[in-house]
């Protein structure tokens, strides 16, 4: 997957591209729903922000923002955060599947 990256008063180069690239693959090579990600990077006065969008299948939509003093923390707490967010909704939709499993079984019984 293409992982898009932007940097806002930031020059991206080609290790923070790879730093990126390195932390964020892992994570969705799990989640096969997802089909975008868009990596923000900001800087303001000493504050550096991490962005992470990612859109996928079934309306799948979220967002992971983090700020701290040093870039590269900021992008491994959004990785963390996205993680659990993706982990999630995977698990939400799951259940929502087997509910509606359920309830079909259900419709199919007899009358008791």
């Amino acid at each position: 997957m293409d992982i898009q990256i932007t940097g806002r008063n930031v020059t991206v180069n080609e290790g923070l591209k790879g730093y990126v690239d390195g932390r964020l693959g892992p994570v969705l090579a799990d989640f096969p729903r997802v089909e975008s990600c868009h990596a923000i990077l900001s800087r303001e006065k000493y504050r550096f922000t991490a962005e992470i969008v990612v859109q996928g299948r079934d309306k799948l939509r979220e967002v992971a923002l983090e700020t701290t003093t040093d870039m590269y923390a900021a992008i491994d707490a959004a990785a963390d955060k996205m993680a659990k967010q993706l982990r999630k909704a995977r698990e939400k939709m799951i259940e929502r599947h087997h509910e509606r499993q359920r309830l079909a079984e259900v419709e199919e019984e007899p009358g008791v």
